[in-house]
């Protein structure tokens, strides 16, 4: 049945859609305080305009999901979609075609469907930015409003067990009270057109943190599962510094800092110590990753210098891997990831690696070394201003101690026991966005995704991975080391679908 004559009916009339349409009967109930634990997919085709196919969704899609055992789908959509010729005033019905077949697909299917605003009026987390903040300007936030009024008259009377609204993709840069406000209005605007309408809205910076500010509002929150983001997006295009991550691995044993500050910033000198127990002569082995206008580092044993090296980008080729000119310094930032050797003699000592002049570095590996090879080593996640660790190192195994390893336990207590928490207090809870980028081992993949869904199982919360087809998905996501299965013409990875379907 073709839902758009339904739909505007209810517009004009201000009335239900007959239950018949949309009894939904094998679908889990949804409500604001109690989210079903969902299982799906992303679906792009209105992510972005001009990048997305901007065509109909595809109703294979919506069967295939459903025939793999999976009920959810969210639709993150960019809303210059449906304006008429830039003016964000003016909504194009007909543009409304492809959404409504869409909640028909998810009744037809047994599919919910969330529809998000991942480009809002005054906000977004692409490019380029709009030009006016939503967080901000009093007349974005009426237009953003406009906007979600029209989608609630048209959607009024399609149960929550079969439809959401999913304000806006990853709010960031701005506080929880704004947030909240923000949130409200358009809430709002829903309700005075479908008062039982479910509304889940991200959490706060780029969803890894609840909204406190939301508690007080039916309204569920939604997390995002990019946790380490070093394995999630590594080498992904859109994202500033992603090729300049070290290769991923999972668990990976790592320690925080990472930042060596010369006499340029002096507020955040913090040197990067180890501490040595050995019978026998080691070599220590740190990887350089960047360097910002021109950087000495020192190595010292026992607070004696013992090897230093200096670093400074400028144009063309050198040392370097690349080198970019920044106006607003007037100086060069490069990567180099080079290594740096510094023999440790035997017995008791205390490496220090520092910067004593210029501007700071990045290191983002120490390692072990003998005269047979490496045979040990941790990766250092960079984080500015964050205190360098003093590292020890075990005479017995001669291995590197260190207090941080990511792994399972890590996802669990540094980034979802928060949301496992929220949901108790009785606030729904899920993950709206989660997955790895096609350039990280496959591998690696399977094992934090594992790891990654027994933490959303722990916590009792559903997820919908970014996306079904393309390079975070298990359709056609054009991995180099997977071998793909045809499936209905498509490049199906079974792995990956076999390890979704356990959780």
């Amino acid at each position: 049945m073709n839902i758009v004559p339904l739909l505007m009916l209810v517009a004009c009339l201000q009335v239900e859609l007959p239950a018949i349409c949309y009894e939904a009967k094998d679908m889990p109930e949804a409500a604001a305080d109690a989210l079903p634990r969902w299982r799906g997919f992303n679906l792009l085709e209105k992510f972005i305009q001009g990048m997305s196919s901007a065509g109909p969704f595809q109703e294979q899609d919506f069967q295939l999901i459903s025939e793999l055992g999976f009920n959810f789908v969210r639709l993150p959509m960019d809303y210059r979609f449906w304006i008429v010729n830039g003016d964000w005033e003016q909504i194009n019905e007909e543009a409304f075609d492809d959404l409504d077949q869409a909640v028909e697909f998810g009744a037809r299917y047994n599919i919910h469907v969330c529809m998000n605003f991942h480009r809002a009026p005054g906000h977004t987390v692409a490019k380029p930015s709009e030009p006016t903040s939503l967080w901000e300007d009093p007349e974005t936030q009426r237009v953003c409003a406009l906007h979600w009024r029209y989608f609630a008259r048209r959607y009024k009377g399609v149960p929550n067990r079969l439809l959401s609204f999913n304000l806006f993709n990853e709010p960031h840069g701005v506080s929880g009270h704004v947030y909240a406000d923000v949130v409200r209005t358009m809430a709002e605007a829903i309700w005075a057109e479908d008062p039982d309408r479910l509304i889940i809205a991200d959490g706060l910076w780029w969803g890894a943190f609840p909204c406190k500010e939301l508690f007080a509002m039916p309204i569920a929150q939604a997390a995002r599962g990019y946790q380490p983001m070093g394995l999630t997006h590594y080498k992904a295009g859109w994202v500033e510094g992603a090729d300049r991550y070290p290769v991923p691995e999972w668990p990976v044993r790592c320690i925080g800092g990472g930042f060596l500050y010369g006499s340029m910033k002096k507020e955040l000198k913090s040197a990067l110590k180890i501490h040595t127990n050995f019978k026998e002569p080691v070599l220590l082995v740190v990887t350089v990753g960047e360097v910002s206008h021109h950087a000495r580092l020192v190595a010292r044993i026992d607070g004696e210098e013992k090897h230093a090296l200096s670093f400074t980008p400028g144009p063309g080729e050198g040392p370097w891997q690349e080198s970019t000119f920044y106006e607003e310094y007037n100086s060069y930032k490069a990567r180099y990831d080079q290594d740096i050797t510094v023999p440790i003699p035997a017995g008791k000592h205390e490496a220090a690696l520092d910067v004593d002049d210029g501007d700071w570095l990045s290191l983002t590996r120490v390692a072990l070394r003998d005269e047979t090879g490496e045979y040990d080593s941790i990766s250092i996640i960079p984080k500015w201003g964050e205190p360098n660790a003093t590292i020890s190192t075990n005479p017995e195994s001669r291995r590197f101690q260190t207090a941080q390893e990511q792994n399972a336990a890590w996802l669990w207590e540094k980034h979802f026991k928060r949301w496992a928490d929220l949901r108790e207090q009785g606030i729904g809870v899920m993950v709206g966005e989660w997955g790895a980028f096609n350039e990280t081992n496959h591998d690696v993949v399977l094992r934090w995704m594992e790891d990654s869904l027994k933490t959303f199982r722990r916590a009792g919360i559903g997820w919908a991975l970014w996306n079904f087809r393309g390079a975070f998905g298990i359709l056609d996501s054009g991995r180099k080391d997977v071998e793909y299965e045809s499936f209905h013409g498509h490049q199906l990875d079974r792995e990956m679908l076999e390890m979704l379907r356990r959780y």
